[in-house]
This record gives C-alpha cells, structure tokens and sequence, in this order.
C-alpha cells in the first residue's frame, strides 16, 4: 500500500515519525513525507522521500510573531498579562478549570494562530493535489496538521494521528465537546469544527470528529502515562531518532563516575530564541557533585557561564540513543523525544520544564510515576536542582521507577511489529469508507 506521513514543518516533529515510516518502508510499501519546504532537507536526510507542500512555514518567525503579540497586550493592558505560550496553553487537566470559557479560548486562539498556521489553505491545497495524483492508501498525521485528515477524507485514503508527545488536543477536545453538548443549541461554537467544516466545504465535503482526531491514533507514550481519552489508539513503542551522528571518542570509554546527561534539547534554542530555564543555575547545580556531566550545550547557551566545573563536558550534539544508555541519571527541559529515550534505557530523570506544549504535563506523569523529579524552569535554583540530582541518584526508588517504564516501552510492539495492524486497519477502513468517498475524489476545489 502507499502510505503518507505528513507533518508541519519542525524538526522534532518528523524525527518522531521516521521509525514507523522505515517499518513501513521495509514491508514493502511505498512511503513519502509531506511537509512544508522548511522540512525538505531534514526529510531527505532520513532516506525518506520528501514532498514539499505551501510555503516555508517559518516557525521561528511565527514564534516571534506571538511574542509580539504578548508584547502589545501588555502595553494594552498590564504588564502581568500572559506570555504567549499560556494563552495558547492546551496543558490544563483540572477539571474544574475546564470550563466551557476556559477551552472555548483555547480552541479559539489555538485554530486561529497555530492550526491555521501549519495547515495554510495554500498547504491543504498543494496537499490535496498531491493525494489526488499519488492516491496513498493511509495518511498518518502529525496532530497539530489537520491537512492530513483533509487530503484522506478528499481522496478516500484512511487515516491516523502519530503522536510526538501527549494527546493534549484527544484530552481537551473531550471535556469540550461535553460542554458545548451542554449549551443551547444557538450557543454551540465550535471554532475547529467552524474551520475544518469550511476548509470541507471547498472540496465538497463536510466536517466529521475523525478530521480532529483521527480514525486512530498511534502513541508511542507508555499506556501508564497517557492521558485520558476515549478514542481508539494502537500502542507502539518509542524508537529513538535523532538525526545524523557519530559516536566521540571519549563515549566509548566506561565513566569512571557516574554519568548525568543534561540537556535542553533544541527546540527552544532553534524556535522560541531561548531556553526557560537558566543555563547558569543548571552548571552551578552540578559543579562539585561527584558525577560526570555531559552537557549537550552550544556556544550561545554558554556565552554567560564563564568557565566551565572541571566534572563538565560541554558538547553541541550527541545522539540521545548513544549517550543515554551510558548516564545514571537525566536533567532535562521535558522534551518528548528526550524523556521517552531515557524511558527506553531506564534512566531516571529531573525535569525542569518550562510552559512549551506538553512538557510541564510530561514532568508531573514522570514525577508521579517514581520515575524522576519535577522541578519548575522559571523558579529554578542551582541549590533545588543540585538537591534533586542528589535524590535521582542515590535513592533506589528512582532507578526502580525508570525500569519500570522501560520494561513498560519495551512491552509496547515494535514499529515493525504494528505493520500489519496498520495494514489491517487500513483495509478495514477502506472498505467501509470507499463509497462515501467516490464523490470527493472526483471534486475539484
């Protein structure tokens, strides 16, 4: 079968996607990647064919577009008001802060200034047309690119979320659809389905829940850990990717000491212009400690350091599967392809998470699962970090809590392993939806 992975144009995003692609790949099918041309390098680079679809998308420029969004509201109103990443904020479990107001200004601002944004009309259509020429048999899509449920439901194909990290839309998109059941029916609004049902419409169709969250969903986080939601997910285990890499010199060797990993992945240092939490308390923290520190930090990062403690190492880039299997312990900002690598070498973690997606989410099922400690990135201290570090790493109950969830991920099927579920699941819908879709197919925008 043909099969089309389609994403936004982040780096870490198509990493999370590339393991279950080779699976496919190697059963024998055909297997692109659609993306904005942002991403085209990043996916050649993998082995995986690369479609480009809209116009660079430019993430770090929109990133500063909200930041200055943040920054007029606060001339407008107060200077206590939220940075941009709270008002976006999908994270809120609490059931008593999911009130109808609180996620209908969620779902508003997230459609409005992120959704829209990585499915520009200029995207779905280039995505569409591409579909329509190449007729994949199943889309898998990123959750934040709703384009991919559009071009399957227009061309008939199945489709599946992968997910990156947490399903914060399935959990949120849940309590919200309870509430909006439970306003008069003139007060119904719904921004995403007042998107997705007009983006429909061009092509002849009309908004459906599988546009939001798939027919499936494909989550590689531990069952333990996933947030709840009644939606159908495959379970499939995490496979570290992390782009091209060698293996220095000095990893080959045994530590001496034991090893702590401290990273800040790059996401914030590629995208939001910075880190959230301070490089400087993170070094403080672990100077003198009796440990090897790897420090996966660049030059910008480091610029305000100064000299760095001599049980420090500071490098740009290590592959997390290569480094990982080597430390006793993790410091980390929380990033899902981070956090899951160390669930899949049993590394116990401290995590110091700022307000980017999922993370702070991730930190707290971490911390709760007696895998790890969770300390906040805005209110850190080098004493905290330094305090936490030291429990990590001498109280058993932390390295008994990671083996628990490796053995957890380890138990999860293979890529490889899921192929012909997919497969199945493909079939299945295929059929049921092959004469519903007759029409779509033939429709032109």
């Amino acid at each position: 079968m043909r099969v089309l992975f389609t994403t936004f144009g982040a780096r870490n995003h198509v990493h999370a996607q590339v393991a279950l692609a080779w699976a496919l790949r190697a059963a024998g099918h055909e297997v692109c990647v659609a993306s904005h041309p942002d991403l085209v390098e990043v996916i050649a680079r993998t082995g995986l064919t690369a479609v480009p679809v809209g116009r660079e998308l430019g993430e770090e420029r929109l990133m500063e577009e909200l930041r200055e969004r943040e920054d007029a509201d606060r001339e407008v109103y107060d200077e206590d008001a939220p940075d941009a990443q709270l008002l976006l904020a999908m994270d809120e479990l609490r059931p008593e802060k999911l009130t109808y107001d609180h996620m209908h200004g969620v779902f508003t601002a997230m459609t409005s200034a992120v959704f829209q944004n990585y499915s520009s009309a200029e995207m779905i259509d280039d995505l569409v047309g591409f579909a329509r020429g190449w007729r994949p048999d199943l889309v898998i899509w990123d959750p934040l690119t709703f384009a991919g449920a559009v071009a399957a439901r227009v061309t008939g194909a199945a489709h599946a979320r992968l997910m990156f990290g947490l399903d914060l839309v399935g959990r949120m998109r849940e309590s919200y659809l309870e509430e909006v059941r439970g306003r008069p029916a003139a007060l119904r609004e719904d921004p995403l389905r007042e998107w997705l049902g007009w983006v429909m419409e061009r092509y002849g169709g009309e908004f459906t829940e599988d546009l939001v969250t798939g027919q499936w969903t494909v989550d590689p986080v531990p069952t333990s850990l996933r947030l709840p939601a009644d939606l159908p997910y495959v379970p499939v285990r995490c496979v570290a990717y992390n782009g091209r890499g060698s293996v220095p010199d000095w990893l080959r060797e045994a530590p001496r000491r034991p090893r702590v990993c401290l990273t800040l992945g790059v996401s914030h240092r590629e995208v939001m212009g910075g880190d959230q939490a301070s490089t400087g308390e993170l070094i403080e923290a672990v100077a003198g400690l009796d440990v090897e520190v790897v420090a996966t930090l660049n030059a910008r990062q480091l610029k305000d350091v100064g000299s760095l403690p001599p049980n420090v190492r500071a490098v740009d880039f290590v592959p997390m599967d290569v480094l990982l299997p080597t430390c006793s312990a993790l410091v980390s900002h929380g990033g899902s392809g981070t956090v899951h690598t160390a669930f899949l070498y049993g590394v116990p973690q401290v995590l110091v998470p700022g307000t980017m997606w999922d993370n702070a989410v991730r930190a707290d099922l971490v911390a709760r699962s007696g895998a790890g400690l969770s300390l906040d990135a805005r209110t850190l201290t080098a004493a905290a970090l330094r305090e936490a570090l030291t429990r990590v790493l001498t109280e058993p109950s932390f390295a008994a809590g990671a083996e628990r969830l490796r053995l957890e991920t380890l138990a999860a099927p293979s890529p490889r392993d899921v192929v012909p579920l997919l497969e199945r699941l493909t079939a299945e819908h295929r059929s049921r939806g092959a004469a519903h879709h007759d029409d779509l197919v033939r429709t032109d925008v």
